[in-house]
């Protein structure tokens, strides 16, 4: 790839701040009821299980069912305007849910709200796919990534500074006005050119696949690239534990004996440094990796995982006021920072480009459903066993348990990376 090819305009960064903004805005809805946990759960008298329901299963089984069929639709459609569509949809079903009296009130606005946010990221995916070139782009879908952590870190920020203040409802009501007032704004943006319609287009005339032929070559894909398999599979481990720590903002209180408020400030702070340098780090550090090495990004994420190992076990077993307590929650939001720019840039560049986005959304759907589903729903279901059991430290000893099941992620990021260039190598004499 020569230099201009390498070349990537302002106005592609400017997007990528504006798709970052509002990926922030969909993980600050998403995360905002768990980090309002120790106000909602008692508020309307929810159990464990039930809360696990509300930020598990209820919503990933909506967003999961729609992520696939969204991401076929953005390979189809104009994907600027699905976005705002999304955007408005999630943004006023969580305005709704400030209005919830009960578990069902609430259950209600969050199936759909996950209906909202499966058109979010397999879209901008697909549209930066098409805005920089493969050397960048897992410097582009790290920083794409860096909304989650802002978005989990500000959704803290807001429980622990202006729940006081104001209440949750009105915290709920005020960020869906916030919402929809960024769709209006996404309206406003043009389309992005579609770079495999375009090279088609020099010699052809362009077509777009249809649903079933573009599910019949992630079929082929998933089938023929054990790089790609290994990649989804490693993150549906990683993500074990990540749907457990739902629960972090209740064992923080109920088991380590933190304030309420106090504590989602803490590390909403903490969350947002580690999670920022997280996304710079892993987006940055496996492009880096990558180019050195000639190994798949993946293989950077097995040394990650191997590494923070020890802090991620300790920091459930140290009391509250051990400094290595807050090396581990550090450790945490900087691990998962750097997570999500090696991983979906890799299965992007395992895949053809006319099905980038449907992959994307693949990827999304059993991340969730199997990885954070499993995490949070079990998680609940656990805990409340565990108490019924009249166990000691439920939340801890859950908690842990999750933490290494997800350690299984380490040896499937090897072989992928291991994997990596001969599979990507193969794709490309396919696609020739």
């Amino acid at each position: 790839m020569d230099l201009e090819e390498n070349r990537v305009e302002s106005r592609h960064y400017a997007f990528l701040m504006f798709l970052t903004l509002l990926n922030v805005m969909n993980f600050v809805d998403r995360q905002l009821l768990g980090s309002f946990a120790n106000f909602i759960v008692p508020d309307l008298g929810l159990t464990n299980t039930q809360f696990g329901l509300l930020t598990g299963l209820f919503f990933i089984v909506f967003y999961s069912a729609m992520g696939l069929f969204m991401g076929a639709l953005a390979d189809m459609v104009n994907r600027t305007r699905l976005i705002a569509a999304g955007l408005a949809l999630w943004s006023a079903l969580t305005a709704l849910s400030g209005a919830a009296r009960g578990f069902w009130t609430l259950a209600a606005p969050r199936m759909l709200i996950g209906v909202g946010e499966s058109i979010m990221t397999p879209t901008a995916m697909s549209l930066l796919s098409d805005r920089f070139p493969a050397s960048k782009l897992g410097f582009a879908s790290g920083f794409y990534y860096m909304g989650v952590p802002i978005g989990v870190g500000a959704s803290l920020l807001i429980a622990g500074y202006l729940g006081p203040a104001i209440g949750w409802r009105n915290c709920f009501y005020l960020l869906g006005g916030i919402g929809l007032a960024l769709a209006g704004a996404m309206l406003f943006i043009k389309e992005t050119p579609r770079r495999h319609l375009a090279a088609a287009a020099e010699t052809a005339a362009a077509q777009r696949p249809t649903f079933r032929q573009i599910l019949k070559t992630l079929g082929f894909a998933l089938r023929n690239c054990p790089a790609l398999t290994l990649t989804i599979a490693g993150g549906i481990t990683t993500h074990f534990i990540l749907g457990a720590a739902t629960f972090d903002q209740l064992w923080y209180v109920q088991e380590r004996g933190f304030e309420r408020a106090q504590i989602a400030q803490w590390t909403g702070w903490v969350g947002l440094v580690g999670g920022v340098l997280g996304n710079l780090f892993g987006g940055l550090g496996s492009d880096r990796f990558l180019a050195r090495t000639g190994l798949g990004r993946p293989m950077f994420l097995f040394w990650i995982t191997i590494v923070f190992a020890p802090f991620g076990i300790a920091y459930r077993l140290v009391d509250g006021d051990s400094i290595w307590f807050w090396i581990g929650v550090f450790v945490g939001f900087f691990q998962l920072g750097c997570f999500y720019g090696p991983t979906f840039s890799t299965v992007q560049e395992l895949v053809p480009p006319n099905i980038r986005a449907t992959v994307v959304a693949f990827y999304i759907l059993v991340l969730n459903f199997i990885g954070l589903g499993v995490g949070i729903t079990l998680g609940g279901v656990v805990i409340d066993l565990l108490m019924g059991l009249g166990v000691a430290a439920p939340y801890t000893w859950t908690l842990l348990a999750f933490t290494i099941i997800s350690l299984g992620a380490a040896p499937l990021y090897y072989w992928a990376g291991r994997r990596y260039q001969s599979d990507r190598k193969r794709l490309l004499e396919m696609a020739a």
